[in-house]
């Protein structure tokens, strides 16, 4: 079972998970929706003013039946998107506490019923995530006083509970925050852009494992899949100079 050469870096971003969070109608759902062959798994509603593929999704028993064909494989689709993961969640919930015919998590004691949902919400996500499909995690954004050496501080993180939150800023490959900035035109009047963040902050949750993009993109899906895709041409040349000099 153990490996006898290397696994290379994945290429595609189709072989990489994302969680995609900000504000309520932020250009989140359009952005996802240029992803290659997305399918949708809809836990709200929100995309009737897209032309997209998509599942209604209204309990955790429906995102299993569709987890479930998705994993089959018998179907065109190259992008699984949960939009969004914080319904999800909320779901996961509904359907634990059904199970065990109780009303909320803690009625179970010791916090087995919070143990109980979360295993059962990591064991579907890290399914969907094995799969050979381009993966993401759609969730709303929320503000966050947390403890610092030097006081408290106001943060912006996705709106799944903690112990969710964790496992999914754990499991994706990249965290992207999608915000607005601000600037001021040559009277003075303010400008406004859409923009996607996605290096770690002190002001907010962000993260690029492959390295590849820059601190601040557009909310253009075209113009993250250029920036995604010169630095991966950028890094092969590196590699094949790294190569060459090695030969000599």
């Amino acid at each position: 079972m153990l490996p006898t050469k290397r696994t290379p870096s994945k290429t595609s971003l189709s072989d990489l998970s994302i969680l995609c969070y900000g504000r309520t109608k932020a250009g989140k759902s359009t952005w996802c929706s240029h992803s290659p062959d997305a399918l949708f798994l809809a836990t709200e509603p929100g995309l009737n003013h897209l032309d997209v593929y998509q599942v209604p999704i209204n309990s955790w028993d429906d995102l299993l039946a569709a987890c479930g064909e998705i994993a089959a494989g018998e179907h065109r689709f190259k992008t699984v998107i949960i939009d969004t993961v914080d319904n999800a969640y909320r779901f996961c919930v509904e359907y634990i506490c059904r199970k065990h015919k109780i009303e909320h998590e803690s009625d179970l004691g010791y916090g087995k019923g919070y143990g109980l949902v979360n295993n059962e919400f990591q064991r579907v996500l890290l399914k969907l995530a094995f799969l050979p499909y381009g993966f993401v995690l759609v969730s709303h954004s929320q503000e966050q006083e947390i403890e610092t050496r030097t006081g408290k501080q106001t943060r912006i993180v996705p709106t799944l509970p903690k112990q969710a939150r964790k496992f999914v800023l754990g499991l994706v490959d990249m965290v992207l925050y999608c915000d607005q900035e601000v600037t001021r035109d040559a009277d003075g009047k303010p400008q406004y852009r859409r923009v996607m963040r996605t290096k770690p902050h002190p002001n907010f949750e962000a993260g690029d494992r492959t390295g590849r993009l820059p601190p601040v993109l557009d909310l253009d899906f075209g113009k993250f899949i250029r920036a995604f895709n010169a630095a991966l041409a950028v890094n092969a040349g590196k590699n094949q100079e790294t190569k060459a000099a090695a030969g000599k």
